[in-house]
Protein backbone atom coordinates (compact mmCIF):
# COMPACT_ATOMS: atom_id res chain seq x y z
CA UNK A 1 0.00 0.00 0.00
CA UNK A 2 3.15 2.52 0.33
CA UNK A 3 4.67 1.63 -3.02
CA UNK A 4 3.30 3.75 -5.99
CA UNK A 5 2.27 2.85 -8.82
CA UNK A 6 4.90 2.29 -10.71
CA UNK A 7 7.16 1.01 -7.78
CA UNK A 8 4.40 -1.96 -8.07
CA UNK A 9 4.90 -2.80 -11.32
CA UNK A 10 9.08 -2.65 -11.18
CA UNK A 11 9.05 -4.57 -8.40
CA UNK A 12 7.03 -7.45 -10.16
CA UNK A 13 8.73 -6.71 -13.45
CA UNK A 14 12.63 -7.39 -11.34
CA UNK A 15 10.51 -10.34 -9.45
CA UNK A 16 10.07 -11.88 -13.46
CA UNK A 17 13.82 -10.90 -14.32
CA UNK A 18 13.05 -7.52 -16.40
CA UNK A 19 15.51 -5.18 -16.03
CA UNK A 20 17.03 -1.94 -17.66
CA UNK A 21 14.96 -0.78 -20.42
CA UNK A 22 13.67 -3.41 -21.23
CA UNK A 23 11.58 -3.03 -17.80
CA UNK A 24 11.73 0.51 -18.07
CA UNK A 25 9.69 0.50 -21.41
CA UNK A 26 7.44 -1.84 -20.37
CA UNK A 27 6.17 -0.29 -17.10
CA UNK A 28 5.71 2.53 -19.21
CA UNK A 29 3.63 0.50 -21.93
CA UNK A 30 1.37 -1.01 -18.66
CA UNK A 31 0.80 2.28 -17.76
CA UNK A 32 -0.68 4.00 -20.89
CA UNK A 33 -2.50 0.62 -21.44
CA UNK A 34 -4.04 0.69 -17.70
CA UNK A 35 -4.97 4.66 -18.16
CA UNK A 36 -1.97 4.68 -14.71
CA UNK A 37 -0.09 7.27 -16.29
CA UNK A 38 -1.11 10.33 -14.25
CA UNK A 39 -1.08 8.24 -11.30
CA UNK A 40 2.14 6.29 -11.50
CA UNK A 41 3.74 8.29 -8.41
CA UNK A 42 0.56 7.63 -6.22
CA UNK A 43 0.87 5.17 -3.53
CA UNK A 44 -1.21 2.04 -4.97
CA UNK A 45 -3.22 1.94 -1.61
CA UNK A 46 -4.52 5.65 -2.32
CA UNK A 47 -6.09 4.75 -5.68
CA UNK A 48 -9.85 3.39 -6.03
CA UNK A 49 -10.70 0.66 -5.65
CA UNK A 50 -10.99 0.07 -9.96
CA UNK A 51 -7.47 1.18 -10.29
CA UNK A 52 -6.17 -0.90 -7.59
CA UNK A 53 -7.74 -3.41 -9.25
CA UNK A 54 -6.38 -2.45 -12.76
CA UNK A 55 -2.58 -2.38 -11.22
CA UNK A 56 -3.21 -6.25 -9.83
CA UNK A 57 -3.53 -7.31 -13.18
CA UNK A 58 -0.83 -4.61 -14.66
CA UNK A 59 1.77 -6.43 -12.34
CA UNK A 60 0.27 -9.84 -14.08
CA UNK A 61 0.45 -8.70 -17.45
CA UNK A 62 3.99 -7.24 -16.80
CA UNK A 63 6.53 -9.98 -17.65
CA UNK A 64 3.99 -11.22 -20.94
CA UNK A 65 3.56 -14.56 -19.30
CA UNK A 66 2.28 -17.62 -21.49
CA UNK A 67 -0.77 -18.02 -19.62
CA UNK A 68 -2.90 -16.15 -16.68
CA UNK A 69 -5.28 -16.83 -14.51
CA UNK A 70 -7.51 -13.99 -13.42
CA UNK A 71 -10.07 -15.07 -10.23
CA UNK A 72 -12.98 -12.73 -10.59
CA UNK A 73 -11.43 -10.04 -12.13
CA UNK A 74 -13.97 -7.99 -13.22
CA UNK A 75 -16.13 -8.28 -9.84
CA UNK A 76 -17.09 -4.73 -8.48
CA UNK A 77 -15.91 -2.92 -11.69
CA UNK A 78 -18.47 -0.79 -13.84
CA UNK A 79 -19.38 -1.63 -17.00
CA UNK A 80 -16.76 0.35 -18.88
CA UNK A 81 -14.12 -0.88 -16.41
CA UNK A 82 -15.48 -4.65 -17.43
CA UNK A 83 -15.62 -3.93 -21.25
CA UNK A 84 -12.06 -2.22 -20.68
CA UNK A 85 -10.95 -5.16 -18.85
CA UNK A 86 -12.28 -7.80 -21.31
CA UNK A 87 -10.58 -5.58 -24.34
CA UNK A 88 -7.29 -5.90 -22.70
CA UNK A 89 -7.52 -9.87 -22.01
CA UNK A 90 -8.63 -9.84 -26.12
CA UNK A 91 -5.39 -7.74 -27.32
CA UNK A 92 -3.00 -10.28 -24.16
CA UNK A 93 -4.57 -13.49 -25.96
CA UNK A 94 -3.97 -12.22 -29.89
CA UNK A 95 -0.47 -11.93 -29.41
CA UNK A 96 -0.44 -16.12 -28.42
CA UNK A 97 -0.87 -15.66 -24.53
CA UNK A 98 -3.81 -18.28 -22.74
CA UNK A 99 -5.84 -16.37 -20.26
CA UNK A 100 -8.05 -18.13 -17.81
CA UNK A 101 -11.07 -16.17 -16.20
CA UNK A 102 -13.38 -17.19 -13.33
CA UNK A 103 -16.49 -14.98 -13.53
CA UNK A 104 -20.02 -14.74 -12.35
CA UNK A 105 -21.21 -12.52 -15.25
CA UNK A 106 -22.26 -15.13 -17.56
CA UNK A 107 -22.47 -13.03 -20.05
CA UNK A 108 -18.92 -12.88 -20.10
CA UNK A 109 -18.87 -16.29 -21.90
CA UNK A 110 -19.28 -14.36 -25.36
CA UNK A 111 -15.58 -13.15 -25.15
CA UNK A 112 -14.18 -16.65 -24.48
CA UNK A 113 -12.83 -18.65 -27.42
CA UNK A 114 -14.12 -21.87 -24.90
CA UNK A 115 -15.99 -21.89 -21.25
CA UNK A 116 -16.79 -24.34 -19.18
CA UNK A 117 -19.79 -24.06 -16.53
CA UNK A 118 -19.30 -26.28 -13.32
CA UNK A 119 -21.86 -26.27 -10.67
CA UNK A 120 -20.96 -27.61 -6.82
CA UNK A 121 -17.76 -29.25 -8.32
CA UNK A 122 -18.99 -31.16 -11.48
CA UNK A 123 -18.10 -30.22 -14.90
CA UNK A 124 -21.22 -29.28 -16.66
CA UNK A 125 -20.50 -27.94 -20.00
CA UNK A 126 -17.13 -26.73 -22.11
CA UNK A 127 -17.31 -25.48 -25.50
CA UNK A 128 -17.09 -22.42 -27.28
CA UNK A 129 -20.45 -20.19 -26.75
CA UNK A 130 -21.77 -21.16 -30.34
CA UNK A 131 -21.21 -25.07 -29.22
CA UNK A 132 -22.90 -25.03 -26.19
CA UNK A 133 -26.00 -22.97 -27.65
CA UNK A 134 -26.05 -25.76 -30.67
CA UNK A 135 -25.77 -28.50 -28.10
CA UNK A 136 -28.67 -27.25 -26.42
CA UNK A 137 -30.91 -25.82 -29.62
CA UNK A 138 -30.63 -22.87 -27.98
CA UNK A 139 -29.11 -20.46 -30.72
CA UNK A 140 -30.47 -17.34 -29.88
CA UNK A 141 -30.29 -17.60 -25.99
CA UNK A 142 -28.65 -15.22 -24.11
CA UNK A 143 -25.14 -16.64 -21.54
CA UNK A 144 -27.62 -16.57 -18.12
CA UNK A 145 -30.65 -18.33 -20.11
CA UNK A 146 -27.87 -21.06 -21.24
CA UNK A 147 -26.36 -21.32 -17.83
CA UNK A 148 -29.30 -21.92 -16.02
CA UNK A 149 -30.78 -24.27 -18.62
CA UNK A 150 -27.59 -26.44 -18.10
CA UNK A 151 -27.77 -26.10 -14.08
CA UNK A 152 -31.58 -26.63 -13.75
CA UNK A 153 -30.85 -30.01 -16.26
CA UNK A 154 -28.17 -31.29 -13.96
CA UNK A 155 -29.46 -30.63 -11.00
CA UNK A 156 -32.46 -32.42 -12.13
CA UNK A 157 -30.72 -35.36 -13.14
CA UNK A 158 -29.05 -35.52 -9.43
CA UNK A 159 -32.65 -35.87 -8.08
CA UNK A 160 -33.02 -38.50 -10.45
CA UNK A 161 -30.21 -40.52 -9.51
Amino acid sequence: AKLTVRENLRFFGRSFGLSGETLKARIDELLREFRLTEKADFPAGSLSLGAQKDLSIACGFIHNPKIIFLDEATSGADIAQRRALWRRIVRFAARGAAVVVTTHFMEEAEYCDRFMIQDNGHLLAIGSPAEIRQTLHKEGADMDEIFMTIVEQARRKGENS
